[in-house]
C-alpha cells in the first residue's frame, strides 16, 4: 500500500522527502477523485491514499515536535494507520 514512509525509508526520511511524498499522494488522490466513476478498487485506493497522507502529516508533526524540544527528528517513526486514524480531531 501507499504508506508515507516505505519500509526501507522509515528511518532517515527528512522533511523534504516527507513533503515530496505528501505531494505524490495528493496528486494520486486528485487523479482518482477526478474520475467520473469509482469502482470498489478505486474507493479502496482512495481510502489507502487518505490514510497514507494522515501518516505523512503525523510523521512531519512528530519530527517538528522532536526538533522543538531538542531531540533528534530522525527518531520519529511512521505510526500504524490504526493509531493515526484513531486520533480525535
Amino acid at each position: 500500500m501507499a504508506r508515507c514512509a516505505r519500509a526501507r525509508e522509515d528511518q532517515g526520511m527528512d522533511d523534504q522527502s516527507i513533503h515530496h511524498r505528501i505531494n505524490e499522494l495528493i496528486d494520486a488522490e486528485h487523479q482518482l477523485r477526478g474520475a467520473s466513476e469509482h469502482s470498489p478498487d478505486d474507493r479502496a485506493r482512495l481510502r489507502a491514499l487518505e490514510e497514507s497522507l494522515d501518516q505523512c502529516w503525523d510523521l512531519l508533526r512528530q519530527r517538528r515536535a522532536h526538533r522543538e524540544f531538542g531531540q533528534d527528528p530522525g527518531e520519529a517513526q511512521s505510526r500504524p494507520v490504526t493509531e493515526v486514524e484513531g486520533y480525535l480531531q
